[in-house]
């Protein structure tokens, strides 16, 4: 893709207008994304209850047998249904994170989210948090590092890294599987364009709350996973995206969107047109605003 080797070079340029960040961001985005996390990049915890699909075991037995983890939890979900897989204390499995020694990259500053891989786990007697927490960490090294997410990342000049915030991104703002392509092509169009990424899930990240419309005061809170204030990826991945969310982070649409809304279920409407994009909003209502805002 013509343009994507600007992510290097385009970091280096902004760095000159912009105010020293203490973020690892590497790569800017558009204006749509609304967070409120610490600098630090650490987990915040998500208002929205995480409820654990848990298989049963042999009747008789109330003992969950399997985990599974969704696409798209965050990492305080995961935490919330490990506990309750495993009948601990609510916060057990967020504090063993130092006991766990998880198999993450540098980039990561030792915050697992992205890197918990969405999958289902088989539980036993011998099951703990860190072995749980392990498992998903030593699949997650394995999916991302793999030939085709390691080669797709290299050919979009990105690290796997940012391959897997991008993908967190997706899997947060798409409204359909179909859909992820296409929104995926308006973070990398935005970026090209120097534009900031203006998405409403990174601000509800770091506020930690569910998805929801994101009034304007909050796209001014300071954070860096502000989007709309802050240039560039937010330093962290804000959950954890599965395979469909990964392979169109390195493989999106062809298109020269830079907006999108979803106007009603099954609706998203994408456009490269301001004028468009705000007749599309217009029609949208109250509905799930799920694109950058107009610059």
């Amino acid at each position: 893709m013509p343009g994507l080797s600007l992510f290097g070079g385009y970091r280096a340029r902004m760095q000159t207008n912009t105010p020293p960040r203490s973020t690892r961001s590497t790569i800017r985005l558009t204006r749509r994304g609304r967070v409120v996390l610490i600098a630090t990049g650490a987990v915040v915890a998500g208002t929205a209850v995480a409820v654990p699909l848990l298989s049963p075991a042999d009747e008789g037995d109330s003992r969950p047998r399997t985990l599974a983890v969704p696409a798209g939890w965050r990492a305080s979900q995961v935490y919330a249904a490990v506990d309750k897989a495993l009948a601990l204390p609510a916060g057990t499995t967020g504090k063993s994170l130092a006991k766990a020694r998880l198999k993450l990259p540098d980039e990561a500053g030792g915050n697992p989210e992205g890197y918990l891989f969405p999958a289902t786990y088989p539980l036993d007697e011998k099951t703990t948090p860190e072995r749980l927490l392990s498992a998903m960490a030593d699949t997650a090294d394995k999916k991302f590092n793999g030939a085709p997410i390691a080669a797709g990342a290299q050919r979009n000049a990105m690290n796997v890294y940012q391959a897997v915030i991008i993908a967190s991104i997706v899997q947060a703002e798409a409204a359909t599987e179909a859909d992820m392509g296409k929104v995926a092509r308006v973070i990398f169009n935005r970026l090209e364009r120097g534009m900031p990424l203006q998405m409403d899930s990174t601000v509800n990240y770091a506020l930690g709350r569910a998805p929801r419309g994101t009034p304007r005061s909050d796209t001014r809170v300071e954070s860096p996973y502000n989007t709309y204030q802050r240039m560039g990826l937010p330093p962290t991945p804000i959950a954890n995206p599965g395979e469909e969310a990964l392979r169109a982070a390195i493989n999106p649409t062809p298109g020269d969107w830079l907006y999108f809304v979803t106007v009603r279920p099954g609706d998203t409407r994408f456009t490269a047109d301001h004028a468009e994009h705000r007749r599309n909003l217009a029609e949208s209502g109250h509905g799930r605003r799920s694109s950058p805002a107009p610059r």
